[in-house]
């Protein structure tokens, strides 16, 4: 399947409204997906060892959405598959005083991936045309500006060597409120709720103004955006898989020519 099917055109708008956040194109049921995704985890093991010891390249996975939309189920089922030490994961919060002191984009910078590793961005840069626009943090001039600083520091990256995989993880507000429940009602899912977002998801409308006009806005050619329905968790875990590994195999990592031969040495018992 061509991942095309996600992939929102530059420039485009959408409405949130009208796509379904339960469709799941090309899967037929969830033993298929999981099947494929086991696969999939498979070959990013692979993929992700040759990025490394290519050394020249990077590949980051830019995970948005609503609360409770899958950013950490994401992380949790698709990238157990890489090996941890070159494969780092970002949670971006509330800005400590320190970041809030810099130029908003200083903290995400920082933990933009290195040479040879993936990078996953759980929230983002986006954070700031978003939060910040719809609890009105900073002016309108400020956020609004921000939507072309954005595009040029994407383009600074993917510049740099770095391909840049965006998800917007959509769910309709009819989930979130089963997702919401689940982790009220469930002692093991307790400690996720948080009263906060009951007042976010009062200003839903809001947000998804705030979304729509960031992937219109932010989609470009070298980092388009990609929308997944994630209503099904194990449709959601799949199409992420695939973008990567699609991704990666683009990129056809490849390791550098050996420069020893097994010939010139001599390992004793």
């Amino acid at each position: 399947m061509s991942t095309k099917t996600w992939r929102l055109a530059p420039g485009s708008r959408i409405k949130l409204k009208d796509a379904d956040a339960a469709r799941t194109p090309g899967i037929g049921n969830k033993d298929e997906a999981e099947k494929r995704l086991e696969v999939n985890r498979e070959k990013l093991g692979e993929l992700q060892y040759r990025l490394w010891a290519e050394g020249r390249r990077s590949l980051l996975i830019v995970l948005q959405g609503t609360d409770t939309s899958g950013k950490d189920g994401v992380i949790r089922h698709v990238m157990t598959g890489m090996n941890p030490s070159g494969c780092r994961v970002t949670s971006f919060k509330k800005p400590s005083e320190e970041e809030s002191d810099r130029d908003f984009l200083w903290r995400i910078h920082k933990a933009v991936p290195a040479r040879g590793e993936v990078g996953v961005f759980n929230r983002s840069h986006y954070e700031d045309v978003l939060v910040a626009r719809v609890q009105g943090l900073v002016p309108a001039a400020v956020w609004r500006a921000r939507y072309d600083q954005i595009n040029e520091f994407e383009e600074l990256l993917v510049e740099s060597g770095t391909t840049i995989i965006k998800c917007f993880l959509h769910i309709s507000k009819a989930e979130q409120k089963e997702r919401l429940l689940a982790r009220l009602n469930d002692p093991a899912k307790n400690w996720k709720f948080n009263a906060g977002d009951i007042e976010e998801r009062k200003r839903w409308p809001q947000y998804v103004k705030a979304y729509e006009d960031a992937l219109a806005r932010c989609g470009t050619a070298t980092a388009p955006w990609h929308v997944i329905p994630s209503d099904r968790k194990w449709y959601r875990n799949w199409a992420v898989s695939e973008l990567m590994v699609r991704a990666l195999e683009a990129m056809a990592p490849r390791p550098p020519a050996g420069k020893l031969k097994a010939s010139q040495f001599f390992i004793g018992d």
